[in-house]
């Protein structure tokens, strides 16, 4: 069987690209799509060849990759994927607008519906600089967001990460999707059950995901917190962090996964769609305190694995922060938590069965 894996872009290293990566390396023979590809900034290949579009020949392209938006639909529809049998591809915004052949199976990793799209004022809070301009852009997207739509009826069949994201694509698209919970890696994350005197924050620095309510908390609690990734937003929770909350910055993978499994808790205020950094935690032993909404339903056990705060504001965050501290967690019990549900084994053995009986519907319908 001749499979074709594909991405929207490998220009960062977020949860989807992790996702791809694992995809990537349980099909070990399969041909690699996307629209840019930059190796310093996002997944190690390794020695794969990866096939992009016309897109990558633009200067700059990897470092302005948003600024091409308009541009992505036509990239992906550009690829000649006739020969291949079955095509998996991985989006939140364009793959899905690939081409097959007659007899091929498209299958959609579904991260989420198009946000910038179909949830323009949310997305556009973490870019201003787009902001100011989107009056002028608006009928381009309004244009993205018919072709989107069409395309979203491409794929054969969606898996999505999270009961959320399945809502979601069913709400936009009309598509039914099988909810499959996204792994991670648990032989990149160290367990300790020695924890040290800080708190940890591991994210992009983006308006959505509310770091400044976490700041807020923690200027008043005084606790120490260290803050990993970096993005827009940084300067300006600078300017308002007090002493005891350290701003880090890129850190690389070996010591992200010492401060996720030294850390006392790992903080999470946004509403995700999946989220694989609560998972990381507790692939740590480490707890989870986030808010209690998204994907995190599907991956956290409340009083187990750590706590929900019920509103995403400074309060809510601090009154479950001195709960947690009140409770003596067996982190043993977390990180069991992510080895029965969340490792690549229980996903690949999902993913195959799945594969194996949508190919044999398949062959079935052909007769």
């Amino acid at each position: 069987m001749k499979i074709a894996l594909v991405h929207d872009y490998l220009t960062q290293n977020g949860g989807a690209e992790r996702v791809f990566e694992l995809l990537c390396n349980h099909f070990p023979q399969a041909d690699i799509y996307t629209s840019i590809y930059d190796p310093s900034r996002s997944i190690n290949l390794e020695n794969r060849v990866v096939h992009t579009t016309s897109l990558q020949k633009i200067p700059g392209s990897s470092r302005y990759f948003r600024l091409l938006a308009p541009f992505y639909f036509s990239a992906f529809r550009s690829f000649d994927l006739q020969s291949y049998d079955l095509i998996l591809s991985s989006t939140t915004s364009f793959a899905k607008a690939l081409r097959k052949g007659k007899n091929a199976v498209h299958i959609c990793f579904c991260h989420n519906v198009t946000r910038f799209l179909w949830d323009t004022q949310t997305y556009l809070k973490g870019y201003q600089k787009y902001q100011t301009i989107y009056p002028l852009i608006r009928p381009i997207f309004d244009q993205l967001t018919r072709l989107d739509l069409k395309y979203a009826q491409e794929p054969d069949f969606y898996i999505a990460n999270s009961s959320i994201v399945a809502d979601r694509i069913y709400r936009y698209y009309n598509r039914k999707a099988t909810v499959i919970n996204y792994p991670i890696d648990d032989s990149q994350f160290n367990f300790c059950d020695q924890k040290e005197d800080y708190c940890l924050v591991s994210s992009r620095l983006l308006s959505y995901k509310r770091i400044d309510i976490i700041v807020e908390a923690f200027n008043q609690l005084g606790w120490p917190l260290i803050i990993t990734g970096d993005g827009p937003e940084r300067k300006r929770l600078e300017a308002k962090a007090k002493k005891n909350i350290i701003f880090k910055g890129y850190v690389s993978d070996c010591d992200r996964k010492l401060l996720m499994a030294k850390a006392q808790f790992v903080i999470v205020a946004a509403l995700e769609d999946y989220g694989l950094v609560p998972i990381e935690a507790n692939a740590s032993g480490t707890p989870v305190i986030c808010y209690g909404a998204g994907g995190v339903l599907d991956t956290q056990s409340p009083g187990v694995t750590g706590l929900f705060f019920d509103q995403q504001t400074s309060e809510s965050l601090q009154s479950t922060l001195k709960q947690a501290i009140k409770i003596n967690w067996d982190y043993h019990t977390i990180r069991d938590h992510v080895l029965n549900k969340f490792t690549k084994k229980a996903f690949f053995e999902t993913i195959d069965n799945f594969l194996e009986s949508t190919l044999n519907n398949k062959e079935r319908e052909k007769v």
